[in-house]
C-alpha cells in the first residue's frame, strides 16, 4: 500500500515560509545575515573579529584627529586684508580709464588717439620697470637714501609675518599683514599714476617714443628713489615726515616731472599770441566729465586703501575726508571761476574736485572731516589762480596737470603740518606695538614739529625730481629730440604718430591757415 504524497503539509510550511512579515524581514537583515555569516566561519577566524573592530575604530579616531582645523581668526584676518587691498590696487589702476578720458576731452579732436596711446601703455610700462627695479629701489632694504636688493621681487620674504616676525627683504613693509603679492600690486598702481600725471602736461606736442622712454626712467629710476626717502624708511620718514596717501610721493613728484617736460618742450602753436595766452578749448568735455568722476571713483581706493588693512573704522573716516575735500574743491573752484573768470568753468569745476582729492591725499587719514573741509576749499582756490600763472609763466599744459598735482599736491602735504591732530589721535594711529605715533598739526596744538619735516621734504624732493627729470629730458632732447615738427603738429599726432583718427569720417576742427604756419614754424626751426 502506497503512502499518500505530503503536499498540503508541505505546501502549508513552505508558504508560511515565505509570505510571513515576521519571517521575512528576518530573512532580509543585515544582522541575521551577519550572524549566519559569522556563524560559517571557523572557530579562529571568529577570534580575529573583536581585534579587527578594534583596529577600525583607531584607524577612525585617528583619521578625525587628523583633519585640519577651520581658518584660526589670524588666517581670516590675512585673507581679509587682502582682499581689501586687492580691490583698492583695482580701484586705483581703473584711475587709468579715468586720465583717459579727463585728458582726451581736455586734448583736440586732432591728438585723441595719441592721448589714448600714451594712458594706455604707461601703465604696461610701469608695471615692468617697476617689477624689475622701481620696487626694489623703493622699498628694499638699503639705506636711508636708496633701496638696495628686492630686485624683480626676488629675495627673503615670509609675509605675511609683521613686525619682529618679519624676515626679508622689504623691512620698510613689514607693518601690513598682507602677502607680498599684494604688497607689490598696490605699490604698482601708484606708481602707473605719477606716470600718468605727465602725459597731459605735454599732450599734443611731444613725441611719442620719447614719452615712453621718461615714463621708464621715472618708475624705474626717479620715483623709486624719492618715495624710498618717505615710504621706505628712508631719512624723510626719520625726520618725522608724513605722507599718508602721496600727495607728495604719487601728485608732486608727478608735477614736477610734468612741469620740467612742458617747460623742456615749450608752449602749442597757437598758445599765445605775443605775450597773450590763448584758451585752446579741448574736444569733448563729457568725457572729460565721465574722466572726472571715474577718478573720484578711485580715489576711494587711493586713500582708503593705503590703510593697507580692513580696519572699518580707518577706511571709512579717510573715505569721508577724501570725499569732502573733493566736493568743496569743485564747490570752491566753481565759485572762484565764476568771480574771477566771469563764468562757472566746466574745466575749472572738473580740476576743482581733483584738486580738492589731491590736497587731501597726504592728511587723510590724520585730520577730521572739518579740517578735510577746509583742506579742499583751499584747493579749489589755488587751482584756479594757478592754471592762469602758469600760463603768464609760457608753461603750456593742456589738461592743467601741474595745477591739480604739483600745487595741490604740496599744499596738501603742508596740510598735514597744519591740520593733523597728533600721535594716537585716532585709533589707528599707532605702531605695531601699540604706541601713538603720527603728526601733530601747528592749528592743533603741535607747533613747528610737524610742520618743519613737511618744509623739508617739500624742498628735498621736489629738488630731486627736478634734477632727475632735467637730466632724463635734456638727454631725450639732445638724442631723440622731443617735440614733432610744426606741420605734425598742425596736421595733429593721431595721424603723424599713428596714422589713424579717433573719429574717422567726421569733421575736423578748422585751424585757418594751418598749414601757411606749419611752413612758416619748418622754416624758421
Amino acid at each position: 500500500m502506497l503512502k499518500p504524497k505530503p503536499t498540503k503539509k508541505r505546501t502549508r510550511r513552505n508558504r508560511s515560509h515565505v509570505t510571513s512579515p515576521l519571517n521575512y524581514s528576518k530573512y532580509n537583515s543585515i544582522t541575521w545575515r551577519l550572524q549566519s555569516t559569522i556563524k560559517r566561519l571557523s572557530p579562529s577566524w571568529q577570534a580575529t573579529i573583536p581585534l579587527a573592530s578594534i583596529i577600525v575604530l583607531a584607524w577612525g579616531y585617528a583619521a578625525v584627529a587628523q583633519t585640519p582645523a577651520g581658518p584660526t581668526t589670524a588666517d581670516l584676518k590675512v585673507a581679509l586684508d587682502t582682499l581689501w587691498v586687492a580691490i583698492a590696487a583695482f580701484l586705483v589702476f581703473f584711475m587709468n580709464a579715468g586720465f583717459c578720458m579727463l585728458e582726451t576731452g581736455f586734448c583736440r579732436q586732432k591728438n585723441a588717439v595719441n592721448v589714448l596711446a600714451k594712458n594706455l601703455i604707461v601703465f604696461a610700462l610701469a608695471t615692468l620697470a617697476f617689477w624689475a627695479i622701481g620696487f626694489g629701489l623703493m622699498f628694499g632694504d638699503g639705506n636711508d637714501f636708496i633701496g638696495l636688493s628686492g630686485f624683480f621681487l626676488n629675495g627673503a620674504d615670509n609675509s605675511p609675518a609683521v613686525g619682529d616676525a618679519y624676515k626679508g627683504v622689504f623691512g620698510s613693509l613689514n607693518w601690513t599683514g598682507v602677502p607680498l603679492e599684494a604688497k607689490f600690486l598696490f605699490q604698482l598702481v601708484f606708481a602707473g599714476t605719477a606716470a600718468t600725471i605727465v602725459s597731459g602736461a605735454v599732450a599734443e606736442r611731444i613725441k611719442f617714443v620719447d614719452f615712453l622712454i621718461f615714463s621708464l626712467l621715472l618708475v624705474g629710476i626717479a620715483y623709486p628713489i624719492t618715495g624710498h626717502w618717505i615710504w621706505g624708511a628712508g631719512w624723510l620718514a626719520d625726520i618725522g615726515f608724513f605722507d599718508f596717501a602721496g600727495s607728495t610721493v604719487v601728485h608732486s613728484v608727478g608735477g614736477w616731472a610734468a612741469l620740467m617736460g612742458a617747460a623742456f618742450l615749450g608752449p602749442r602753436i597757437g598758445k599765445y599770441q605775443g605775450k597773450q595766452a590763448v584758451a585752446i578749448p579741448g574736444h569733448n568735455m563729457s568725457i572729460a566729465t565721465l574722466g572726472c568722476l571715474i577718478l573720484w571713483l578711485g580715489w576711494f581706493g587711493f586713500n582708503p586703501g593705503s590703510v593697507m588693512a580692513a580696519d572699518p573704522k580707518a577706511i571709512t573716516h579717510i573715505a569721508l575726508t577724501t570725499n569732502m575735500a573733493g566736493a568743496v574743491g569743485g564747490i570752491a573752484a566753481t565759485v572762484t571761476a565764476w568771480l574771477y573768470l566771469k563764468k562757472p568753468d566746466l574745466s575749472m569745476i572738473i580740476n576743482g574736485v581733483l584738486a580738492g582729492l589731491v590736497g587731501v591725499t597726504a592728511a587723510c587719514a590724520y585730520v577730521s572731516i572739518p579740517s578735510s573741509i577746509i583742506i579742499g576749499l583751499v584747493a579749489g582756490v589755488i587751482v584756479v589762480f594757478s592754471v592762469t600763472f602758469f600760463d603768464r609763466l609760457g608753461i603750456d599744459d593742456p589738461v592743467g596737470a601741474t595745477s591739480v598735482h604739483l600745487l595741490c599736491g604740496i599744499w596738501g602735504t603742508l596740510a598735514v603740518g597744519l591740520f593733523s591732530v597728533g600721535p594716537g589721535g585716532y585709533p589707528w594711529m599707532v605702531d605695531l606695538a601699540g604706541k601713538p605715533v603720527g603728526p601733530h598739526g601747528l592749528f592743533m596744538g603741535g607747533g613747528l614739529s610737524s610742520l618743519i619735516p613737511q618744509l623739508i621734504g617739500i624742498v628735498s624732493v621736489g629738488g630731486m625730481t627736478v634734477l632727475l627729470s632735467t637730466i632724463f629730458w635734456v638727454a631725450l632732447k639732445s638724442t631723440l629730440g622731443i617735440r614733432v615738427t610744426p606741420s605734425e603738429e598742425i596736421e595733429g599726432l593721431d595721424l603723424s604718430e599713428h596714422g589713424m583718427e579717433a573719429y574717422h569720417g567726421f569733421v575736423k576742427e578748422a585751424e585757418s591757415g594751418a598749414f601757411a604756419e606749419a611752413a612758416y614754424y619748418d622754416k624758421k626751426s
